[in-house]
């Protein structure tokens, strides 16, 4: 396994994207309390937000000790040459704390957004990983070779990240998700587990705050598949999803409870959990709910 993964096994990390509603010059305050807190990495994903690269550079420049990965860059975004050259230079700026997550993203963000043409996803990113490894570049860190994790979620992705990347990095699954990616990818490869979490609050809170965060992903099939896989249907599908697929992909309860389920994921094979703490608007930086986890994290350890 590549040193900046091995680093991630068995911690916790941040998976979010309300730092973005911060100024560059305000970047601090996130990681500052992300290393303070125990956490031992930040996962940031690319959409309407910053550039991948370049929000990757802010973090790892204000940070002294998280990781820093995408979670996940988009290959639409910049071609295979452009990724290599700049995933080498954020790796030996922050000595190797940068891991390089690619994902195919979606049809609606490829072809309406970026006015893109979205091919088929398997054969997208293996042409796209071929590129990327036998790019050219010239630049002083060029044998620099940070970690390749691929946002997968069905098998046949999952075979690509345990076969031409390092792992795999999934997204709005439950435990038993992970025990069948970890199967699928075999022993040896990385598997990251983003898990959304409501920290505290009541049911009905919580329930607001789920089908806040799922409105977008109910309307994307790449999402719909995998569910469908876990035993959900149509009707959990609507906008904004049912009560059982908010129960089934959002963690709600205090941090203990929450804790309990980062184990479920540990146990089921994966090697890091990143929680994205849901707060009262998907724009606010969840600061204090982050203190508490990571408090709580603290607590078990030391036990």
């Amino acid at each position: 396994m590549h040193p900046t993964l091995a680093r991630l096994q068995g911690t916790v990390g941040i998976w979010t994207t309300t730092h973005e509603m911060l100024r560059p010059s305000r970047i601090g305050a996130v990681t500052s309390i992300l290393e303070a807190s125990g956490f031992s990495a930040l996962w940031t994903p690319e959409a309407y937000g910053r550039e991948a690269m370049t929000g990757a550079m802010l973090l790892l420049q204000a940070s002294r000790t998280l990781v820093v990965a995408t979670g996940i860059a988009s290959i639409y975004a910049r071609d295979a040459m452009a990724t290599a050259s700049a995933a080498r230079t954020l790796a030996e700026l922050s000595s190797e704390r940068f891991v390089l997550g690619l994902g195919v993203s979606h049809k609606p963000l490829v072809e309406r957004t970026r006015g893109g043409v979205y091919d088929p996803p398997i054969e997208a990113m293996s042409t796209y990983l071929d590129a990327y490894d036998g790019a050219a570049v010239m630049s002083a860190e060029r044998d620099v070779q940070p970690p390749v994790v691929l946002a997968a979620l069905g098998p046949k992705m999952l075979h690509v990240a345990a076969t031409k990347a390092d792992g795999a990095l999934t997204y709005l699954v439950t435990p038993e998700h992970t025990h069948r990616a970890r199967a699928a990818l075999g022993p040896d490869a990385f598997l990251a587990v983003e898990q959304s979490v409501v920290l505290g609050e009541d049911r009905a809170e919580f329930l607001r705050r789920a089908h806040e965060h799922l409105n977008w992903y109910t309307g994307l099939e790449n999402y719909r598949a995998s569910w469908r896989r876990l035993g959900l249907g149509d009707d959990d599908f609507v906008r904004g999803g049912s009560e059982r697929l908010c129960d089934a992909v959002v963690v709600h309860g205090d941090a203990e409870s929450i804790e309990g389920h980062v184990v479920e994921h540990l146990a089921a094979g994966a090697d890091h959990v990143c929680l994205q703490v849901l707060g009262a608007s998907v724009v606010e930086v969840p600061f204090e709910q982050w203190e508490v986890l990571g408090e709580a994290r603290t607590r078990r350890a030391s036990e």
